[in-house]
C-alpha cells in the first residue's frame, strides 16, 4: 500500500542499514526539484519510487537504491499498480546490493532487462571506519598514501563548513573542468536544510583558502560522500 512520509520514516527505522536515497529526505529533496516520490509498503518489503513527468502525461518511474528487504509478489503487483496509475513508460531500478549472477537473473525473471545507462554510479568503495588510521592507508594505494602526507606537510587542514554559496561555485568550476552536469546552488542548500545534523560540508584551506570541498551524508550506520569539488588551486 501507499504510505505517508512519516510512515515510511517509521518502517526505515526497522531497516538500520536502508540506504540514503530510499529517505523520506530524499524524496522531498528530488520532490523539490521535477521528481514526484510514492513510498510503498508491502508485508515486510518496500520501496520509494521516484516519478519523472515526460511530454503526453507520461513517466518514468525510478527506484534509487532499493527496494528494501527485496523483492516480493506482493510489492511487484503494488509497483504495477502505482505505475500504472502514474502512467510510466519504463521502471528503472538500481538495487543496494553488491551486484552478481543471481541478483540479475531474478531480475530478469522479474520481467526486467539491463540497461546500459546507471543514474547512480556503477562502482563504490566502502571503508570500514572502525579500522585503526593505520590500516585504512595500508588499503590505499602508495600515490594516494603518499598525497595525503604531502597534504598535511603542505599545511592542508580540514574543517566543517557551512558556506553553500561557496561550495557551489567550486562545483560549477569543477564541473566546466572536468566536463559533467553540476547540480545548482538551491539544490545543494535544499540537501543541506532537509538533512540537517545528516548532512556535512567539509572543507580543505591551505593558508585559509578553500582548495576543495565534499558533502557528506549519513543515514543509519553508513555514510556517503555523494558530492565533491576543487578549484584550481588544488
Amino acid at each position: 500500500m501507499i504510505v505517508t512520509p512519516q510512515e515510511w520514516s517509521s518502517f526505515l527505522e526497522q531497516v538500520p542499514d536502508s540506504h540514503l536515497l530510499q529517505t523520506p529526505a530524499w524524496g522531498q529533496l528530488k520532490s523539490s526539484f521535477g521528481w514526484n516520490s510514492k513510498c510503498i509498503i508491502a508485508g515486510e518489503t518496500g520501496s520509494q519510487v521516484l516519478f519523472r513527468k515526460f511530454p503526453l502525461g507520461f513517466t518514468l518511474a525510478y527506484i534509487p537504491k532499493g527496494p528494501i528487504r527485496g523483492w516480493s509478489s506482493e510489492l511487484i503487483e503494488e509497483l504495477h499498480e502505482v505505475c500504472k496509475e502514474k502512467k510510466a513508460f519504463v521502471l528503472k531500478v538500481e538495487p543496494d546490493a553488491p551486484w552478481n549472477e543471481a541478483d540479475e537473473e531474478e531480475l530478469r525473471r522479474l520481467g526486467f532487462i539491463t540497461s546500459a545507462q546507471t543514474i547512480q554510479p556503477r562502482r563504490t568503495i566502502l571503508i570500514d571506519l572502525r579500522q585503526s588510521e593505520d590500516d585504512i592507508l595500508a588499503r590505499m594505494k602508495q600515490k594516494t598514501r603518499y598525497n595525503i602526507r604531502l597534504a598535511a606537510r603542505k599545511g592542508v587542514l580540514v574543517s566543517s563548513w557551512d558556506d553553500i554559496h561557496a561550495f557551489s561555485k567550486m562545483m560549477e568550476e569543477t564541473a566546466e573542468r572536468d566536463q559533467f552536469g553540476a547540480h545548482s546552488e538551491a539544490y545543494f542548500q535544499r540537501a543541506f536544510d532537509l538533512f540537517q545534523e545528516a548532512c556535512k560540508l567539509f572543507v580543505a584551506q591551505v593558508e585559509n583558502e578553500p582548495v576543495a570541498a565534499i558533502m557528506v551524508f549519513r543515514q543509519g550506520e553508513r555514510a556517503w560522500y555523494l558530492y565533491g569539488a576543487s578549484s584550481s588551486l588544488a
